[in-house]
């Protein structure tokens, strides 16, 4: 149905040419999922982008090669026959569905509008058949949901306007671009089992890019594997993932925390090339007696009955509607552990964490930070202890000022602390922080558009660390990096609360991430903590059908 042979590709700017794509071959058959992995910059997107014509023409050329869909070339195709192609016969599903909606217009009018362009039908019919495409992609409410903007709904329920978007008009081929990053693992299971019956019901076939294998295991029959540009490796999946030939292959895999074992270190895609990954099994003893050390001592920060309330107004004469996204919540945190945070997107965990921080002070209850209760201290009073407790964001670049240089930006907070006597002094601390986060000085001069995410998550802990604080909040710190560059942020972190005696208390929707990063383990719903406990134990025996349900979505791969 689909076949690329040989394709390079190119972007050019002032006199320079950067080859993107190296003679990339596969193809795509009838009724065929196909996978496509590698980490940001392998030209996974790229490739897709060449596919649906929607490469920047001005910047960018196809240097060689063709792309073939049912025996007829796409590369040379103008605007208007692409637009004939797009939607009608293949169709795509975007990564970010919040850049891809149109923030202006009403969910379901999106739809339509596929349909009123492509299919030439009234609105009445367009709507009826967007409301029966809203039902096939399991879309709560159909009809409510039709004039709701992007912003109005979850992340899950934008991708599944998307992805009736895209199968609008019964396309022959659909390429999902990571259409599950950043989504939690229980939406990333729903929404990979969509695409499987939406593919068995309409026989279409799906081109599914992730950076994750395990992920594309799930879903995929045949896995083509992207690095630099080129195609190193593809085979049926079952082969790719019990036998792979490349060692690129074996890193990826091998890049995502383990679920059967406890490791130092995770391997990064460096070690495997180089060949210098020597793997480091952490023993139950070794654990137990670490814990011993750990809580046997005064706890750095007790959480009471904690409870955070929003107040919404329902109308002139209806009573205030009151959310608890914070519900009577309790727990220790001790110096030197790092205690995990766990559950699905709404459930609390970042209002908590912005509680302790007191950036969205709690509603009922208490905190204690080294046995001074601090949850009822004013602004001013609190500055003190803003030093000692950080955060680091999901986000690192909405969190940066795009105007400042990266060095100004990690040199700022030591200026407002008054932290080291002078500019020089200060200088000198942030280039130390480069490298022991892996950057090089150049990065000083960097702005941040400038860094890719990896880079840009390194800068947010740099930034973070030039407090040497005691308690670090890691809120969905890796959660939309690749698998590769999510190892080495893991390691990092991990290093670094060796050197500095951090506590970690890290937040994230990933159950296997937070397994391999946690001593202790709490899982949360609906503003509540409904487990907690040595995390090995609560990953291998599961007291709530809540965390039996998060462990069972985690892609555990063939």
């Amino acid at each position: 149905m689909l076949k690329v042979t040989n394709l390079s590709l190119s972007f050019f700017s002032k006199k320079k040419e950067t080859k993107v794509l190296n003679s990339v071959s596969f193809y795509l058959g009838k009724n065929e999922i196909l996978g496509i992995v590698g980490e940001s910059g392998s030209g996974k997107s790229v490739t897709t982008l060449a596919i649906m014509g929607l490469l920047p023409k001005k910047i960018s050329k196809i240097t060689s090669g063709e792309i073939l869909f049912e025996n007829k070339p796409l590369q040379n195709l103008s605007e208007k026959e692409f637009q004939n192609i797009r939607g009608n016969n293949i169709s795509m599903i975007f990564q970010e569905p919040m850049s891809a909606l149109n923030p202006s217009m009403c969910c379901g009018k999106q739809v339509s509008e596929i349909l009123l362009h492509h299919k030439k039908m009234s609105k009445k019919s367009a709507k009826s058949e967007t409301l029966l495409l809203f039902e096939k992609v399991k879309l709560p409410n159909p009809e409510e949901l039709y004039n709701k903007y992007p912003h109005q709904i979850s992340g899950g329920q934008m991708q599944r306007v998307m992805i009736a978007m895209a199968i609008a008009c019964k396309p022959k081929i659909l390429i999902a671009d990571e259409p599950t990053t950043a989504l939690d693992v229980t939406v990333q299971k729903e929404i990979i089992q969509l695409l499987k019956d939406l593919q068995k019901e309409t026989q279409m076939s799906i081109i599914f890019i992730s950076h994750d294998l395990a992920l594309v295991s799930e879903i995929a029959d045949r896995v083509v594997v992207m690095y630099q540009g080129k195609v190193v490796e593809q085979d049926a999946i079952e082969q790719i993932f019990h036998s792979p030939n490349e060692s690129y292959t074996k890193a990826l895999l091998n890049a995502r925390p383990s679920l059967s074992e406890r490791t130092e270190k995770l391997a990064t895609i460096k070690d495997f090339l180089d060949s210098n990954f020597k793997k480091y099994i952490i023993s139950k003893e070794q654990r137990t007696q670490k814990h011993k050390s750990i809580y046997n001592q005064k706890p750095l920060l007790e959480v009471l009955n904690l409870e955070k309330e929003y107040f919404s107004n329902a109308g002139i004469f209806r009573a205030k509607k009151i959310t608890k996204a914070v519900n009577d919540v309790s727990f220790q945190l001790y110096e030197g552990e790092t205690l995990g945070l766990v559950g699905e997107s709404g459930c609390g965990k970042s209002t908590l964490g912005k509680a302790i921080l007191q950036l969205d002070k709690a509603t009922k209850g208490k905190i204690y930070y080294r046995g001074k209760e601090i949850s009822a201290l004013s602004e001013n009073e609190f500055r003190k202890y803003r030093k000692e407790i950080q955060i680091i964001f999901q986000d690192p670049y909405s969190s940066l000022n795009p105007r400042l240089l990266i060095g100004e930006a990690i040199l700022e907070p030591m200026k407002v602390h008054n932290l080291y006597w002078s500019k020089k002094k200060r200088k000198e601390r942030v280039l130390t922080l480069l490298d022991q986060v892996g950057l090089d000085a150049s990065f000083y001069y960097r702005y941040p558009h400038q860094l890719s995410g990896g880079q840009r998550q390194r800068v947010g802990i740099a930034r973070t660390i030039a407090m040497e604080p005691k308690l670090i909040i890691c809120d969905e710190s890796v959660s939309a990096l690749d698998i590769s560059v999510q190892a080495q942020v893991l390691n990092l972190l991990n290093d670094l609360k060796k050197t500095y005696q951090f506590s970690y208390l890290f937040i994230s929707h990933d159950l296997a991430v937070v397994k391999y990063m946690a001593d202790q383990l709490m899982v949360m719903n609906a503003g509540k903590i409904e487990e907690m406990g040595e995390a090995d134990e609560i990953y291998a025996n599961p007291l709530k059908s809540y965390t039996k349900k998060l462990i069972e979505a985690i892609p555990k791969g063939k």
